[in-house]
């Protein structure tokens, strides 16, 4: 009998592991069910890995501020994972000046200092930006960035690995119940059978599956993100994480860009699909950029890459810890494009429900998979 199984070993199944392996209180039996361990095509290796705090629900800020930090210390005493602190800049047209205003309200109440900037103001700060059509703009002076997803998966695994966690390379095939009401086991595709205490769904956008085996419907979806890296013959002073009122996105990657945007068809797409939708440079992305930025007029594609969210339909937020009907399946996915940034602070929080049966540092409660069944969306407004 394991005491903890973990289906999907990327940077959220991974940290689960880490934070339990680290807990003194825990003593029990930890394996993390992987099928890939190159991680080639999960979305912690294929994200643009930025962290922020500017987010519209106040959960997701908390879980942020724990991810900096989270992010400072394993940098500086763990591993290199290339951490990079700068800011988001996210910009708003009239229309949209109400709504990124109001999220600054939230933000600052959770103690995050905010910064507001009118037209002229943004274009003191970011001389290279076109602002004519900016009503407002917000920033922040610190606690947001980007690092090395890949880098921060690989370390935490030979932690953990150091620690006794074991990997397994397989999938899980099955969820055998015991009754309606509790996980008694696994089958892997192997064919072999592995019972645990506990089961937890961090598998991305293949939890859906998993959750349906313990009779659970799970509204996550995989849909499809598209990333171009892009030289600029003109460099940029002081860029940060910009979020453009097209739904572009740009930020500086060494000594090139990237970028990327909302699909206009943002539709479901296969698991196993990660084919870059080539169009979206010439058609959506370069004329928002040559808008934006008239230096970026001449900027040329160098390379590109395609990854997955794991979409939660419902409110584009996070399902976290146990599910009413199966007590003993704890749930970790729907982040829907911030899974990397959390994935410190959700290990964290399922790792203390299941050691003490509560959550002890952040209560994750109100992404609990319940507000699904009752139908009561918890909505972040801020989706990139």
């Amino acid at each position: 009998m394991i005491d903890v199984v973990i289906a999907g070993g990327a940077a959220v199944g991974t940290a689960v592991a880490h934070f339990l392996a680290t807990q003194p209180a825990f003593a029990g039996s930890i394996v993390v069910v992987e099928p890939d361990p190159s991680y080639e095509f999960a979305a912690s290796a294929r994200s643009a890995a930025s962290i922020r705090q500017q987010f519209s629900t106040p959960l997701n800020i908390a879980l942020s501020s724990f991810g900096i930090d989270f992010l400072r210390t394993f940098h500086r005493t763990v591993a290199d994972v290339g951490l990079v602190e700068s800011t988001y800049l996210y910009l708003a047209s009239r229309a949209g000046e109400a709504v990124l205003r109001h999220n600054v309200e939230v933000q600052r109440r959770c103690g995050i200092a905010t910064r507001v900037h009118d037209a002229a103001a943004l274009g003191a700060q970011y001389p290279w930006i076109n602002a004519t059509d900016i009503a407002a703009a917000s920033d922040t002076a610190g606690g947001e960035g980007w690092f090395d997803g890949y880098a921060l998966l690989r370390a935490l695994r030979r932690e953990n690995e150091r620690r006794g966690v074991r990997y397994v390379r397989d999938r899980v095939a099955a969820v055998v119940m015991q009754g309606a009401n509790a996980v008694a086991s696994i089958r892997l595709g192997s064919g072999d059978t592995v019972a645990c205490r506990w089961l937890v769904n961090a598998a991305g956008t293949r939890s859906r599956d998993i959750a349906a085996q313990a009779g659970i419907d799970l509204p996550v979806v995989p849909r499809k993100r598209s990333v171009f890296v892009f030289t600029s013959p003109t460099a940029l002073s002081n860029c940060p994480m910009v979020i453009d009122t097209s739904g572009l996105w740009f930020r500086p990657e060494h000594d090139k860009f990237i970028c990327g945007t909302v699909p206009t068809d943002d539709r479901e797409v296969a698991p196993d699909d990660f084919e870059v939708e080539h169009a979206q440079f010439d058609e959506l992305l370069w004329p928002a950029l040559a808008h934006r930025v008239p230096a970026f007029e001449a900027v040329r594609v160098a390379s590109s890459w395609a990854g997955h969210y794991d979409y939660n339909t419902f409110d584009q937020n996070a399902f976290l810890g146990p599910t009413e009907a199966v007590p003993n399946l704890l749930l970790a996915s729907g982040f829907s494009g911030h899974g990397l940034q959390h994935a410190a602070a959700v290990g964290r929080a399922l790792a203390e429900y299941i050691t003490f049966g509560k959550y002890r540092s952040i209560d994750v409660t109100p992404f609990a998979y319940s507000r699904y069944v009752q139908g009561r969306p918890l909505r972040e407004h801020n989706i990139i």
